[in-house]
C-alpha cells in the first residue's frame, strides 16, 4: 500500500513518537534529580537538552478538530517542589546573565534562573506527555499542536540559554575535574 493513499497519522508518526521517547525520559529524570548529584544533573541535561530542542523541532503540524480537548496537569506545587529541589542542588550557579535577543536586539543582559528554565521546561513537556496519553484522537492532537506552539515560543528558548550555562558551568576550570568524571561515567 502507498503512503499517497493511506497517508500517515501524524498523530502516531514517528516523530512525535520519538518525541514521545525523549520527553518521557527528560521528565522522568526530573521526577528523580533529588536523587542525584549536581554533577549528574549538568552532565545528563548537557546530553538530553540538545536532544530535545531536536525531537521538538521535527514536530509535524497539526490540524485540531476540538480545539477544546487541552488541559494542564502540572500544578503550581509539583513546579516550585522541582525549582526548588534544583536550586538547592545548583547553589551560587542557579543564577546566570544572558542576552535575551528574542525580546528586543542589542538588549541589555537579563538575570535568569537554570532552575526557573528548567522547570518550566519541565511543565511544558509534562503537560504534554499527560494530554498525549488520552485515548481520545482529539487530545492527542491538542497535546502536539500545543507543544509545538510551546516549543516556538517558550521553552525552545529557556532550553538554548539553559544549555549555553550548562556548558559554561561544565567547561570552566573550577567546575571541570569533578564534572568531568561525571559525564563520562553517563
Amino acid at each position: 500500500m502507498h503512503s499517497q493513499e493511506f497517508p500517515e497519522d501524524p498523530v502516531l508518526s514517528r516523530k512525535v513518537l520519538e518525541w514521545v521517547t525523549v520527553a518521557n525520559d527528560f521528565c522522568l529524570f526530573m521526577e528523580r534529580c533529588g536523587d542525584y548529584t549536581k554533577a549528574d544533573i549538568l552532565g545528563y541535561l548537557q546530553k538530553v537538552l540538545p536532544l530535545i530542542y531536536l525531537k521538538a523541532s521535527l514536530l509535524p503540524q497539526v490540524n485540531v478538530e476540538n480545539e477544546d480537548a487541552t488541559e494542564h496537569f502540572v500544578t503550581e506545587e509539583q513546579w516550585e517542589n522541582l525549582f526548588t529541589l534544583l536550586r538547592s542542588r545548583f547553589g551560587e550557579d542557579d543564577l546566570y546573565f544572558f542576552r535575551d535577543h528574542h525580546e528586543k536586539m542589542n538588549s541589555d543582559p537579563v538575570k535568569a534562573s537554570l532552575s526557573e528554565n528548567l522547570a518550566d521546561i519541565y511543565q511544558d513537556i509534562k503537560d504534554f506527555l499527560l494530554l498525549y496519553q488520552k485515548p481520545l484522537k482529539a487530545a492527542r492532537e491538542n497535546a502536539i499542536r500545543d507543544c509545538r506552539n510551546l516549543f516556538e515560543t517558550r521553552f525552545g528558548y529557556r532550553l538554548v540559554n539553559s544549555h549555553a550555562r550548562i556548558h559554561y558551568l561544565l567547561f570552566t576550570e573550577g567546575e571541570k575535574g569533578e564534572l568531568e568524571e561525571a559525564i563520562d561515567s553517563l
